[in-house]
């Protein structure tokens, strides 16, 4: 017998022996048993077995009456579960898992799931909800950091803490991040909410769910070859806050000024942790702070000791000007009470100037049972289950009509997402290769336009010599990463320049909208821009 198999039938053999809180169904479908009547008596049955189970039922899909198995499309097996949604939010509850098996023959296979069904509504958590990005040189312990933040518990040295990160087993294995990483910890009006084992996915849910307040970290990459993989965490995420980590064995680099340059290009309120203060002598830490003073003047911002002023202070100080550093170690546990005041007290300071809903993807996925997810911040408005989006632009510039069959917050099921939260929207009528990062999910109703070039105020922050004409970087506008070529209105830009410029897709066109910012990046060459008119689209009305 195949595992997958064996796996099967100790699940039907436990709903068996759990009885009472187990229903079999073959198929559920949107016709038969969403019809009226059907439905309030299909809610009412889920009802008694979540009751009967002690506030969890379990409901078996793909399966005869008596447990035998039967076996159903993916299609058949995805609609089951968007009915089964919809009779869990009329009984009060919500799904909370989904296993599935492939059963049968490899010229017909069919599929067979088991859905865990909890009592209680998809909660959503607080509207005060932060996030914050982090960057720093490679080495440097901002995972590190981050983990002993989430976990509340030291680090043994060696890096251990990084790995309660949402990161990939390759990069575990070497100590090196390759690619954006989330965490998330939080707080009631009494107490921190740490995540006990955050290998568990489910325990990252018990943080959004417990929590009154959020913090969510993206933790961007150290290490010079991902610096546009850390341009497009600092970029393409709706981030409160940037954490810069300076290691006070190491002091600041040519990466550190590299990535205070992205923060403070997109205006980011920034404070400057100085980690492994445990390695090295108070004289040490001393010189490496003055270092990062110098660093911070130089760039026109003021710095502001927490050591000397206090946490109460340095959150009323942080702004675009001020920037508070203070001392931390995740083996000691320095300065982790500090952030963790400055965390819980630090207002949410993206502003949502808009009301319609708006996600730019940053990553794409597919889950078993439930087809494409698209995962980003939140842009702006709010999305729920069930509503009607369109997908886009292709790389032709259309725009595809999608619904929501469900929506996870650090893989917490909620009934809907808001602005600024870090979400993955599982996605019906697109599949997921179809998907790329760059696109935006906007509402149904909306007639956006499919941008292939733009005008925007650039500023060159360096380059060996002068931008001419035809100058073709990579721009990061919000999660899209794309080769572009630039057309001065002048000519040409000096470095230091301030100045008009086409701005050219050269492949595809993106959602593009006035006030937005990006930074530009070739070789060693970098400069930030401000979207300031929309000045060509595609015609899709022959797609």
């Amino acid at each position: 017998m195949s595992a997958d198999r064996a796996a099967l039938e100790a699940a039907l053999d436990r709903g068996e022996e759990e009885g009472g809180n187990v229903e079999f169904k073959e198929r559920l479908s949107r016709e038969v048993h969403l019809a009226d009547g059907r439905l309030e008596s299909l809610a009412a049955q889920l009802r008694h077995r979540v009751l009967s189970g002690d506030g969890t039922a379990m409901y078996v899909i793909g399966v005869t009456d008596d447990g035998g198995i039967a076996g159903i499309s993916a299609d058949a097996f995805s609609e089951s579960m968007d009915v089964l949604s919809v009779l869990a939010e009329e009984a009060g509850a919500h799904i909370e898992d989904v296993e599935t098996w492939g059963v049968g023959t490899e010229i017909e296979r069919g599929r067979v799931g088991v859905a865990t069904i909890t009592e209680g509504s998809m909660l959503n958590v607080d509207d005060d909800h932060i996030v914050v990005g982090t960057a720093g040189h490679v080495d440097h312990g901002k995972s590190t950091l981050v983990g002993s933040l989430v976990t509340g518990t030291a680090d043994d040295g060696q890096g251990q803490t990084r790995g309660f990160l949402d990161v990939q087993p390759h990069e575990v294995e070497r100590g090196l991040s390759a690619d954006l990483s989330y965490a998330v910890y939080g707080f009631t009006s009494t107490e921190t909410v740490h995540m006990d084992n955050p290998h568990r996915k489910s325990d990252r849910a018990r943080v959004v769910e417990e929590s009154d307040r959020l913090v969510s970290f993206v933790d961007t990459v150290g290490h010079e070859p991902w610096l546009r993989t850390t341009i497009r965490g600092l970029v393409g995420q709706r981030l409160d806050y940037g954490l810069l980590v300076v290691a006070a064995d190491d002091g600041p680099t040519k990466t550190t000024r590299e990535h205070l340059g992205i923060l403070l290009a997109m205006e980011l309120p920034t404070v400057v942790a100085i980690t492994k203060v445990d390695m090295v002598d108070n004289e040490r830490v001393a010189e490496v702070e003055r270092a990062v003073e110098r660093l911070l003047r130089d760039v026109g911002r003021t710095p502001f000791l927490i050591e000397r002023h206090g946490v109460a202070a340095a959150v009323n100080e942080l702004s675009d000007s001020v920037v508070p550093i203070l001392r931390t170690s995740a083996v000691s546990m320095t300065g982790l009470d500090d952030l963790d005041s400055m965390f819980e007290s630090l207002p949410k300071t993206t502003n949502h100037d808009r009301d319609d809903f708006r996600m730019y993807v940053d990553r794409t996925y597919s889950v078993t049972g439930v087809g494409a997810v698209a995962s980003g911040t939140v842009e702006s408005g709010c999305v729920e289950a069930g509503d009607e989006l369109q997908l886009g632009p292709m790389p032709d510039g259309s725009f595809r009509d999608v619904e929501v069959r469900s929506i996870e917050m650090h893989y917490h099921r909620v009934d809907r997402a808001e602005a600024g939260r870090i979400v993955g929207i599982a996605l019906k009528g697109v599949d997921e290769e179809e998907i790329e990062r760059g696109m935006a999910l906007l509402p149904a109703e909306n007639d956006p336009i499919p941008v292939r070039s733009f005008e925007a105020e650039i500023m060159v922050l360096n380059h060996p010599t002068r931008i001419r004409d035809g100058y073709e970087p990579v721009v990061h506008l919000q999660t899209a990463s794309e080769a572009v070529i630039f057309h001065p209105d002048d000519g040409q830009l000096l470095p230091g320049d301030t100045g008009i410029a086409t701005v050219e897709f050269k492949f595809r066109p993106y959602l593009v909208e006035e006030g937005q910012r990006f930074v530009f990046r070739e070789g060693q060459s970098k400069g930030v821009g401000t979207v300031v008119d929309i000045t060509t689209s595609i015609d899709t009305s022959d797609s």
